[in-house]
């Protein structure tokens, strides 16, 4: 008889909430407010260690081009990993700065204990996940935009999804792409790769060529263009399914 069994549900729930600190605007998610608070706060200590170093050095700020730094041991770590990944790639910094401080929150999250975290910046998430989960992909005007995602699995692991655009926002892009999402083990490598990766798309021949610049990346699993009414993919691509 059924009364001779316990049913138990688990319901899981989901904390999202908005961080709005100066130029940053991310969404935090988690299951446990304990872990958003973590998130925060980390973003504003990171925040602060960048902000600090740029007072004393505002050619970081601006630069299009690979920073060399000195006394690596005197850094703040968000420099440091800022600059490694994106002089991969020959560019800026600032290029990879919403990836980054995705990164370190989630980092603090699941050193906390959190198994589900999330942490989207301005479009460059930072994620690991004991569920599967969708990534949506906002392209502008294409038709592809707001209309499919990226599937993933449950994963341990860090991952980084960033996506870059030179027809959305306001961030510095000299190509043309509605979307160049990359897809890695880090979302500060993830947020530089997807700037350059966006800085080779200049219309739909480019496309196809435009991967050459990440390919040689050791970390990078894949990646995904939208140009207009194009989507050409590389790599080791999560399921793409339609929202």
């Amino acid at each position: 008889m059924i009364d001779k069994y316990k049913l138990t549900l688990l319901k899981i729930i989901e904390m999202k909430e908005s961080f709005r600190l100066k130029e940053t605007f991310a969404w935090i998610t988690a299951d446990e407010k304990t872990y958003v608070e973590i998130a925060k706060e980390e973003l504003n200590k990171r925040r602060k260690e960048l902000e600090k170093f740029v007072r004393w050095h505002p050619y970081f700020l601006v630069t299009l081009e690979s920073y060399q730094i000195e006394g690596k041991d005197k850094i703040p770590e968000i420099v440091t990993r800022m600059t490694e990944s994106a002089e991969k790639f020959g560019i800026g910094p600032m290029s990879a700065v919403a990836g980054t401080l995705a990164e370190f929150a989630v980092e603090a999250m699941h050193d906390a204990g959190a198994t589900y975290a999330m942490v989207d910046n301005g479009g460059d998430v930072a994620l690991i996940c004991d569920r599967e989960v969708l990534v949506g992909i906002y392209a502008g005007e294409s038709p592809f935009s707001n209309r499919i995602a990226l599937k993933l699995h449950p994963s341990s692991s860090l991952l980084g999804v960033c996506t870059s655009s030179g027809t959305v926002g306001h961030s510095i892009s000299f190509g043309n792409a509605d979307a160049a999402t990359v897809i890695s083990n880090s979302a500060s490598l993830s947020d530089a790769a997807a700037t350059a990766l966006g800085n080779s798309v200049t219309d739909a021949q480019s496309v196809s060529k435009a991967f050459g610049v990440i390919k040689h990346v050791e970390g990078i699993k894949g990646a995904l263009i939208i140009y207009k009414d194009t989507l050409a993919t590389w790599g080791e691509i999560p399921e793409i399914v339609k929202i």
